[in-house]
């Protein structure tokens, strides 16, 4: 990491001053009230930019989770449409956003499908774990289009990431989202 040249120019005057009292007071131990405030505040600044760009690697890293989780979820997907003919419907109301179709396909099911939870349709474990999103805040999207299309949706947290679109129809705190179809 290259040292800005604010905090060179802060520890060349640092040493400048110290040298002059040195000079200047032959007895004194220690460091004086000024070397002191200089060294916190470079101090300072170095930690301020340095927990900046750690938060925003924890960002790009859940954002990276979120689209492996999206394809896991996507191949699963597939796997349904291949043994049953049609993609799962959506759930509604209270439950919208989420897939229908774990338990049995005849009735009283297919039932609702809870992130976080095994995803399994007629005895058949489509995933041991149907992954939610690393942050207890957001969820993922899932909306049936047709019988032979549907969309996953998540928010991202980091707007720079080049796989994202601008968000449209759900409410992403960074406007940023990221969507899959088949």
């Amino acid at each position: 990491m290259k040292i800005p040249a604010v905090i060179t120019k802060y520890a060349k005057a640092f040493t400048l001053i110290r040298t002059r009292l040195r000079q200047n007071l032959v007895n004194v131990h220690g460091f004086t009230l000024i070397e002191l405030l200089v060294a916190i505040s470079i101090i300072a600044i170095i930690s301020t930019v340095l927990l900046a760009n750690f938060n925003a690697a924890r960002e790009r890293g859940r954002d990276a989770q979120r689209k492996a989780d999206l394809r896991n979820i996507s191949t699963a997907l597939r796997i349904y449409y291949n043994d049953y003919g049609v993609y799962p419907a959506s759930g509604t109301d209270a439950n919208a956003g989420k897939i229908r179709a774990c338990g049995q396909s005849t009735s009283p099911g297919p039932f609702i499908c809870e992130y976080g939870s095994a995803w399994t349709a007629d005895s058949k474990t489509l995933m041991s774990t149907l992954p939610k999103d690393p942050l207890s805040s957001q969820a993922y999207q899932y909306i049936q289009i047709d019988l032979d299309n549907y969309t996953l949706t998540t928010c991202f947290e980091n707007a720079s990431d080049e796989d994202g679109i601008a968000e449209s129809g759900i409410d992403c705190a960074s406007n940023w989202m990221y969507q899959i179809k088949p």
